[in-house]
Formats: C-alpha cells, structure tokens, sequence
C-alpha cells in the first residue's frame, strides 16, 4: 500500500509555516525527487541527512504537488517532544499520529469557556468544498467591509479533514496569515498543525467564536481533496455537514458555490454537481446559497464550452448557474437564493489577493467564475454579519 525510498537530502529549498521543501537523491536510482517535510513531526532535514520516503502518490502520478514525504530522518533521532498538557491525538493510530492541546482539552486555558459554549450568536459561517476557494471567499468579505466604510473582518478559517491533513501543507494559509487577511487557522478532527486544534467542525466553530472572537468563518477542507467522479465519493460532500454544524450551533450558514466556466467536465460546469449534491442533499438547514450576478461586460470569457467570445458568454453561463441552483432553493428546494453582483470591481479585489488563486490547476485568468463565485458568498456575509 506505500512505496518507499530511501535517499539523502542534497538540498533545502523553500521554508513556509511548518513545512520545508528539499531537494533528495533516491538511493540506488539516479534522480532526486523534491520532498516535503514537517519538522515539527519528523525534526529538521538538513543537506547531509539521510531520510526514508513515501513515494506513493509520485509512484501513482497523483497531483499532491509532485512531492515525496518525508517519514523520517534514519540517520539521527528527533528528540522527545518536552512535556506539556494536552492529550488529543490527531493522525490516530497512523504511524505519525501525533499529540496535541486541543482548545477544547480539559488541560486548555480555554476549557471553561468551551465546556459549554452552545452558540455561535448569529455569526456567518461560509462554507466551501474546495480549499481554493478561501483567499477568493476573503477577497469578497475585505471587498464588502471596505465599500461600506468598515474595517476588514476578523476572519478564522476552519479546516476540514477531507483534503491534507496538516494544514502546514497549505502555503496559501501562511500567506493569508502573514498578510493578515486571516487572524487563524483551526484545525479539526484528523487535521492538524492550525493555530488552534478542536475535536470537531462544532467545536472547531465554537473556538472561532469564543476564543479567537471572529467576525467571519470560513469552512472548507484542506488542499488535496478526494474524488471519484462519482456523486458521493467526493471528500467535499462534507460541506454539508458543515452547514448543518454552523445552523445548529446557531450561526448564519453561507453556502459558496463551486462554479467553472471552464471545466472540460460537463458535471462540474456552471455550479459543480458536488455543490449539488452537498447542499440539496446533505445540508438539511436552510443556508444562504449565493448565487453570482455575472456582470455580462465582465472581461474575457468564462470559457469558450458555453460561447465564442463576445456573443454572451457570461449570460448564458448566468442562465446555466440559475437553472441548477433552483434544484437547492424555495420552492423547489430548502434553501435561500442572495444573488451578488459579480462585477469588475470584485475582479479587482481578486487580483490584489496575497496568494496565486489557483482552483483544479486553472488561475484567476483561466476560470475567474470561480473564484467570482466563492467572492460573492464572501461579499454576502459581510453585508449579513
């Protein structure tokens, strides 16, 4: 089940929060791969040291960034953690499970407050089943505060299980961080390496709004997320599920739409039918499901599939996006349809994001309904927090 390799690191190349890349000679083969390490798992690699890989998805081609991992360095034992509180073990039973303190432990300083904090107090929780669509949801939220005279939200970002596991993988949440267009990341069930670790999506948003006093929540499952090209086999259905821990917890859940207009897949053009799936059939709470007003002056087009250039292409992906989301919203469904303008300005707001919007290998120029439509939901819940 895993491909293993021996090899020597040569080279160590880009640092971001958590992670290292470098560069490793595979022993007995002439190449070297580019691997990834977490040192607060497997310590520091330095050129020199001899580390054992996992290859599997390099063996399979699998896109996870065309990385090698490293599992451990075999040369030199990393020494013991120093002790401290905390017993949440994340990665369980894994050969890398590790312990953390979780915001929710008996041992945390913020215990007493979780022990029975119940409600979320109206704040919105936007939802999303890929991690791309993050920076584009806070590009929106920034967007919406700034034109109404307000102050940039305060924004937590809570990651899911379904995709990486540390969120240490994800280079667009250091950055996000470090720009300070988010205040903290929390890392939930299997996942970890945030700001904050919680057990749950429940307690995960709860921390959001009673330790970390967030404005704004945005949901979504880490890089890497899983697909079959099947209706349920798809990691992201879990978005629905999210929803329904936020209008438990009572929140104001914000449904982001997976939109391309420019996926050669004809499931995933216009709003994916994995948005289809998880809200119309998993989120059983009614959610603000915001749909985007497509400016039809908007630059470029969203992909030659639906028109050739010039002859209305963002108005008939509209009408595309509008047909599929009356499947989720009264009467046919249980949700709320918020349109927002999807315009220039937004566009704007887009490109002055910190990271590179990327989304299944296509950038902002390459599919801007994408990232248009995770902005909208973020515009939406400035406007309704």
């Amino acid at each position: 089940m895993i491909a293993w390799r021996a090899g020597v690191v040569t080279e160590c190349r880009a640092r971001w929060d958590g992670a290292c890349e470098s560069t490793v000679a595979l022993e007995g083969e002439d190449r070297t791969v580019r691997a990834l390490s977490y040192p607060h798992l497997v310590g520091e690699v330095v050129p020199g040291a001899r580390v054992l890989l996992n290859v599997t998805a390099l063996v399979r081609g699998l896109g996870t960034g065309g990385y090698a991992l490293v599992v451990a360095r075999t040369d030199a034992l990393v020494p013991d953690p120093l002790p401290g509180p905390g017993h949440l073990v994340k990665a369980r039973y894994t050969p890398l499970q590790a312990m953390v303190l979780g915001v929710d432990d008996q041992e945390s300083p913020h215990h007493d407050v979780l022990r029975d904090a119940d409600d979320l107090a109206g704040m919105p929780v936007v939802v999303a089943d890929l991690h791309s669509a993050l920076p584009a949801v806070v590009a929106g939220a920034r967007a919406a505060a700034a034109t109404a005279g307000r102050p940039a939200p305060r924004v937590v970002y809570v990651m899911t299980d379904g995709g990486a596991l540390p969120a240490w993988f994800s280079r667009a949440v250091d950055a996000l961080r470090t720009a300070g267009w988010i205040d903290a990341c929390v890392t939930t069930g299997q996942a970890f390496g945030g700001d904050l670790e919680a057990v749950t999506v429940h307690t995960g948003l709860l921390a959001a709004r009673h330790v970390l006093d967030a404005d704004l929540v945005v949901v979504a499952q880490g890089p890497g997320n899983l697909g079959t090209g099947t209706r349920w086999g798809f990691s992201g259905v879990a978005a629905g599920e999210a929803l329904n821990a936020a209008a438990t917890l009572g929140g104001r859940p914000v449904a982001s739409l997976r939109v391309s207009g420019a996926d050669a897949r004809e499931r995933h053009l216009g709003v994916s039918h994995h948005s289809l799936t998880a809200y119309g059939r998993v989120a059983l709470a009614a959610c603000d499901v915001v749909v985007p007003a497509f400016a039809p002056d908007l630059p470029g087009t969203p992909q030659d599939l639906l028109a050739e250039p010039g002859s209305g292409a963002w108005a008939a992906l509209a009408d595309r996006v509008d047909a599929q989301v009356a499947t989720l919203v009264a009467p046919r469904g249980r949700h709320r349809a918020v349109r927002v303008a999807a315009d220039d300005a937004l566009l704007d707001a887009l490109r002055e994001a910190p990271v590179t919007l990327s989304t299944m290998g296509r950038r902002l120029d390459a599919d801007p309904a994408a990232f248009l439509a995770a902005a909208v939901a973020g515009v939406h819940a400035v406007r309704a927090g």
